[in-house]
């Protein structure tokens, strides 16, 4: 999934430079060092404390603005053909600098967001056989044998509950930070004009009061309107909707559309997924499912 992931993502945010797979290799390569510092090493201070780890962050960091500059430099002043990411924010009268760290962030954090969703929605559909079954109606009837296009996307309703309740359930982003822009008050306490506020969305995510039956895999609760409100206000969903998170949306409709059209997803029995929180939650090993062709 990750290797899918990345693939999506730099092709649809910096062209056709990432359709050659060295480049796509290197970039991971580099991606995956960068990430496990930003999740871990920046959170815990252990980087600072192993000049070694941080030296190779600090090489990934420069061999990765290397690949962008590369790639922004194709793109600019020519006619590369397929609009992409780095277009808009190059006809945006950005600095080359601005486009550099739009285009990082977007890539670095958009294929872990993309890759754990596709990982979390798969394994969830192999443990809910009726979910997966309404899922494959839906595409079918929406779709037919055709191609899925942006305007059918919009009618795979079903498809988008799933993805919430995958969001929810595997809590995908567990902790988020914000500006304060206002001074603030909770009870006593004053929070200050400019304050970095960390928001525990994995525990707003559990939260029983807000959410029936929390741990359980059910995408029929958004179906209710108050469900889709808890999470816009979280941040997943309508205006305050980080790109990236949109993105993922997007591929993983894509992923499911092909594959529950011809496959039917089945867990490993005995397989228990223990979970990994970290910026994006994942799972601790490696996740397994078995296939089956569908007639």
């Amino acid at each position: 999934m990750l290797g899918f992931a990345m693939k999506s993502v730099t092709q649809t945010a910096m062209g056709s430079i990432f359709e050659d797979d060295q480049e796509v290799l290197r970039f991971r390569k580099n991606h995956d060092t960068i990430w496990s510092e930003i999740g871990k090493g920046f959170l815990d201070g252990s980087i600072e404390r192993s000049p070694t780890r941080k030296k190779q962050y600090e090489n990934a960091l420069l061999e990765m603005e290397t690949i962008l500059k590369k790639a922004i430099k194709e793109r600019r002043g020519k006619n590369p053909g397929r609009h992409v990411f780095m277009d808009s924010l190059l006809q945006g009268n950005l600095s080359d600098k601005q486009v550099l760290e739009d285009c990082m962030i977007f890539s670095l954090a958009g294929c872990v967001i993309t890759a754990n969703l596709c990982t979390w929605a798969i394994y969830f559909l192999t443990t809910a056989e009726g979910v997966q079954e309404k899922l494959y109606k839906e595409v079918t009837q929406v779709l037919g044998k055709g191609p899925i296009t942006m305007e059918k996307m919009e009618q795979l309703s079903y498809c988008r509950q799933i993805l919430c309740e995958t969001v929810r359930t595997a809590s995908l982003t567990p902790i988020s930070a914000r500006l304060q822009e206002l001074e603030g008050r909770i009870d006593q306490h004053v929070i200050p004009k400019e304050t970095l506020v960390l928001y525990a969305l994995g525990v707003v995510l559990q939260d029983i009061t807000a959410w029936p039956s929390a741990y359980r895999f059910n995408p029929e609760r958004f179906e209710e309107q108050t469900a889709k409100q808890n999470l816009t206000l979280l941040g997943f969903s309508g205006s305050q909707e980080c790109p990236e998170l949109r993105f993922a949306y997007m591929v993983a409709t894509i992923l499911l559309s092909v594959l529950v059209r011809k496959l039917h997803l089945l867990p490993v029995k005995g397989q228990v997924m223990e979970t990994k929180y970290e910026l994006v939650t994942s799972p601790k090993e490696e996740a397994w499912i078995t296939l089956s062709k569908r007639n």
